[in-house]
């Protein structure tokens, strides 16, 4: 593996590819510490530590700690990813983008500009309320923000929004002319940024004998195993078989062939682990923001990551919500429809309606394991913290959002790769591997 990583460096293009995109990645992670003007930066790293596992927490895990930090970038990518999610969703339910959807390139060019035009809308709401979150901070070493006011305020939307829509540009020129996609590269680096603190807390802990180096050894192999079931879970498919017939065009004979539709085991991705955790740090957000209301108080406690109650609703609300984002990601009705256009048909079952039925039963059957797998991957750092003591930060790389995320762009950039080498005739990566996409010329 090592001789094939090293010949995609002897393909010009490909390796100008590589090095735009680790060029493009390094400007963002510069930007992530350019902090606000007018900030103190003592007051607040102590402000933000009370935020760890709120809302908040999770926001700055996807800009890579800049939002903790209040620089530039950040909101990160995180107003484009909410802007994509509410595109996607009204064209399940809006018959205007339904009809873009099916308009081609054309409908893809109008709903990339509106998806840019709700992003700067999104962004700049966040970005007000961050410059008031900001202001409303005040710790033992001293307000957040040296100079409160409409200055500040307008300042910081400016500033804010600014970056967001520099990091949308990075991620489109990353996919444009790098590899891999940008925008979830980015969302890589951003988790992958607190990776060097956390291993170096964890090296400080065993000098300092405060960690059993077995227990280390122990989780490693942990992880490599969680690793092997998330890939496994990643290109998982199942494929139901589909048969074309054969049409005579004058004196040429088309269709005939046999081939599948590739139902994955997990098509709903990481979006149920997001919802789920969102709708799950409301109760320590609240609990955070009212620390007068008894209720409240008594509330963020039965939803604390300690309590049994977290983990179980946490794991039902992502099995509701890998239900609910597979239906809108993949309409069967659609499928059979194109199908019975182009002379497809399952053996065994009638076009139409029937195949619809056949192929939202099966949908629905390979949804349900991949689905309890999933929850299981999020609820393994909270069980994991509860077995061995280990801290939020180095249970997350065990499982949940961060995991996923990781080794869902780590494939999707690998088979990128081997697509460019695979057209220049070199062998990929894995000779024996199973990498979906995969040609032998």
């Amino acid at each position: 593996m090592i001789e094939k990583f090293t010949t995609s460096f002897k393909i010009p293009e490909l390796r100008r590819r590589i090095f735009f995109s680790l060029a493009l990645l390094l400007v963002f992670r510069i930007g992530a510490h350019v902090p606000i003007p007018g900030i103190n930066s003592e007051a607040l790293k102590a402000a933000m530590q009370g935020f760890a596992n709120t809302i908040l927490g999770l926001f700055d895990m996807f800009s890579g700690g800049a939002f903790a930090q209040a620089t530039v970038f950040a909101l990160g990518i995180m107003p484009y990813i909410t802007a994509s999610i509410i595109i996607q969703l009204m064209g399940a339910a809006v018959p205007y983008f339904q009809r873009l959807q099916r308009e081609g390139e054309e409908g893809r060019r109008k709903i990339t500009q509106l998806t840019r035009y709700g992003t700067v809308a999104i962004a700049s709401v966040q970005a007000y309320s961050v410059a008031m979150f900001l202001q409303g901070l005040d710790t033992q070493a001293g307000r957040v923000v040296l100079n409160p006011g409409i200055g500040f305020q307008l300042m910081t939307v400016l500033t804010v929004v600014t970056g967001t829509i520099f990091i949308m540009w990075l991620g489109e020129q990353i996919t444009e002319h790098g590899i891999g996609n940008g925008i979830s590269l980015i969302i890589m680096v951003g988790i992958l940024s607190r990776a060097p603190n956390v291993l170096l807390n964890e090296i400080t802990l065993i000098n300092q004998q405060l960690r059993n180096i077995l227990l280390d050894v122990i989780l490693i192999g942990i992880m490599i195993l969680i690793v092997g079931l998330v890939v496994g879970l990643t290109q998982g498919t199942r494929k139901i078989p589909v048969q074309y017939a054969k049409r005579v065009v004058g004196r040429k004979v088309y269709g005939g062939q046999a081939t599948h539709i590739p139902l994955r085991i997990n098509t709903a991705g990481v979006m149920p682990i997001i919802f789920a955790q969102a709708i799950m740090f409301i109760p320590s957000t609240l609990g955070t923001m009212f620390r007068e209301s008894a209720f409240i108080q008594s509330l963020m406690s039965i939803f604390s990551v300690a309590h049994p109650i977290y983990w179980i609703l946490f794991g039902v609300i992502i099995i509701f919500f890998t239900y609910f984002y597979t239906a809108i990601a993949f309409n069967p009705v659609d499928v059979a429809d194109n199908m019975k256009k182009q002379g497809g048909f399952i053996p065994g079952v009638r076009p139409g309606k029937k195949t619809a039925e056949y192929i939202d039963n099966i949908l629905t059957r390979v949804t349900l394991p991949g689905s309890i797998f999933l929850a299981m991957i999020a609820v393994f750092p909270y069980v994991l913290m509860k077995a061995t003591g280990i801290n939020y930060d180095l249970a997350s790389f065990f499982g949940g959002t961060s995991l996923l995320i990781i080794v869902g762009v780590g494939l999707d950039t690998l088979q990128q790769v081997e697509s460019h080498l695979l057209m220049r005739h070199y062998d990929g990566f894995l000779k024996s591997g199973r990498i979906r996409g995969r040609r032998r010329f």
